[in-house]
């Protein structure tokens, strides 16, 4: 059946896309209104370009092909995180802070979840040049800011640090093999699996790798980290910046969860995941990833967050649907045409009908243009 679409992938239908549509024009102001500048990255790019500092899990979910022109492996873009970093360390070359967003499809060789799309909207945005916690700060409120914009409440935002896994693994001379094996039990909370895969651990590691699975909650849960993780230098210093920012953004929604390592081997800092009430998944990721330019000239700070557009609208309250003007076939008559123009400049949609069409199968047309004497005025369509 040729009309079938591959699995995950899916139409935009009228009604959908319309408010996809708004949503994006609402997003990339709400941005602009922050100095955020908009960029439009190309879909396609050189493998390496793409994948630089991002991970395995990234390279899994990249659609590769070869270049008919030069022969080197293309990937058709999984993220656009990484070319905002491109454009940003290789092609904008600003000495100071730069702010970038972006709107557009990506596209996943495998779904995230078994309800996801193959094919998300991701929306973004992304600063890049300040190492302080300000700019986390700031990415956060961005955030928060623009969820609101579209009157979708966030219910939390869960902060973490990657910094406080790294520096535990470092101390306790982990290979990256089990490194990676207590990744993924400290994301699924598996406590009976970190506990066997920790058994080789050295002590005090074991114990405060055992712990990162229950310390999430309010804020109390830095004191309890400080007293129950080693004495750290960088556990200390990760500490301190999630303080500084429960403590700076008492207004928002703030939670902590040191166990949430979601792009670990991207990430270098804060990271934060925002949730929604009777939304299971978070509804937007984000955190610092410095160094990111550096394949591309310059390691720069970098802290953003992202989000599928697709899924944002599902959540976001539906407007009222358009409602349109029915107009007769101008052909010639210049007065008809020019009030019909009159009317797209003040907003209207106006769909003029075709000779021989006696309706309209796209928007609902709710009024009418009838010719009453020598004027046109617009009456109200009595449905049946």
């Amino acid at each position: 059946m040729t009309w079938l679409l591959p699995e995950y992938i899916a139409d935009a239908l009228p009604a959908e896309a319309e408010r996809i549509e708004h949503l994006r024009r609402t997003l990339l102001d709400h941005f602009r209104s922050h100095g955020f500048e908009f960029v439009m990255p190309p879909m396609l790019e050189y493998l390496e370009s793409l994948l630089t500092g991002a991970g395995q899990d990234l390279n899994l979910r990249t659609f590769k092909l070869v270049d008919q022109l030069s022969g080197r492996t293309m990937g058709v873009r999984a993220d656009i995180t990484p070319q905002a970093a491109r454009i940003d360390a290789h092609l904008l070359n600003h000495r100071g802070v730069t702010r970038l967003c972006y709107c557009d499809s990506v596209l996943h060789a495998m779904p995230a979840t078994i309800s996801a799309s193959r094919e998300p909207v991701q929306i973004g945005a992304e600063l890049y040049g300040h190492a302080g916690i300000a700019a986390d700060l700031a990415v956060i409120r961005l955030l928060a800011g623009a969820l609101k914009t579209i009157r979708v409440p966030v219910s939390r935002i869960d902060l973490g640090h990657v910094g406080i896994f790294r520096a535990l693994a470092e101390a306790a001379g982990l290979p990256r093999e089990s490194e990676g094996t207590l990744l993924g039990l400290l994301q699924a909370k598996d406590v009976p699996g970190l506990i066997e895969a920790c058994a080789d651990v050295p002590s005090p590691f074991r114990e405060a790798m055992q712990r990162l699975p229950q310390l999430y909650g309010g804020v109390e849960v830095l004191d309890r980290a400080a007293a129950e993780l080693p004495a750290l230098p960088a556990i200390g210093a990760a500490l301190a910046d999630l303080r500084h920012l429960v403590t700076v953004a008492a207004d928002l929604p703030l939670s902590l969860d040191l166990s949430d390592l979601r792009g670990y081997h991207y990430h270098n800092g804060v990271v934060f995941a925002a949730y929604c009430a009777d939304y299971p998944a978070a509804v937007a990721l984000g955190g610092r990833y410095d160094g990111a330019g550096r394949a591309f000239g310059r390691a720069r700070p970098a802290t953003g967050f992202s989000m599928d557009l697709r899924e944002v609208a599902r959540l976001a309250p539906a407007g009222k649907p358009s409602r349109a003007i029915l107009a007769p076939h101008v052909g010639h008559d210049g007065k008809l045409a020019a009030h019909i123009a009159a009317l797209r400049e003040q907003g209207e949609i106006v769909v003029e009908l075709l000779p021989g069409e006696t309706a309209c199968e796209g928007p609902v047309c709710d009024r009418k243009l009838v010719q009453v004497g020598e004027h046109w005025i617009i009456e109200a369509i009595q449905e049946d």
